[in-house]
């Protein structure tokens, strides 16, 4: 058996485990799950794809199977089988930006894909948009995020202003699709 040190430092990742989202911080040893610290660790089974998983005071037979996807996998947990996905937290905050500026059938509502701070409102009430016409700018883990529109409309309404903390899923511009 041979053990896996923490050796990368402290990183973060969201995990998304049979459709539940669950952040986890590693730091060497020590994992923090909801908030509260736990022990970690992972030791390799020579010869076979088995890891032994130890949580608290919990050891768990793994198995992991990458699939298609980027972080994405099949886990055996002792014997159950599970669907999961784990991105560093960078990742998963572009991953969110691009969903949120995707391109839906009609115009979207306009929602922040993660916590931060609105640094430019780009529209006003009235105004006509194209589809991916920037309509906010917002500034989460020290980067600045134009999020734009998914179609083509008018804009309705605009929930923020500049300087406002919005919280992931906050409503930021809603836009009305444009009738012929």
């Amino acid at each position: 058996m041979r053990a896996r040190p923490g050796r990368w430092g402290r990183v973060k990742y969201v995990v998304v485990l049979d459709g539940e989202r669950h952040e986890v911080d590693l730091d060497g040893s020590l994992a923090r799950l909801g908030g509260q610290a736990v022990f970690a660790h992972v030791a390799e089974v020579e010869g076979t794809p088995v890891r032994l998983v130890t949580i608290g005071d919990e050891v768990h037979r793994v198995v992991a199977r990458r699939k298609s996807g980027r972080g994405s996998y099949t886990l055996w947990v002792d014997g159950y089988r599970f669907e999961a996905e784990a991105l560093d937290e960078r990742t998963r905050a572009i991953r969110d930006i691009s969903a949120a500026s995707a391109k839906p059938e009609g115009p979207a509502p306009v929602v922040a894909p993660m916590p931060g701070l609105i640094v430019r409102v780009s529209v006003s009430v009235g105004d006509l948009v194209t589809a991916g016409q920037g309509l906010v700018v917002m500034e989460a883990m020290k980067m600045e995020n134009e999020l734009r529109a998914s179609a083509a409309g008018r804009v309705k309404a605009i929930a923020v202003a500049v300087g406002n903390a919005v919280e992931k899923g906050a409503l930021l511009v809603q836009l009305e699709q444009l009738v012929s």
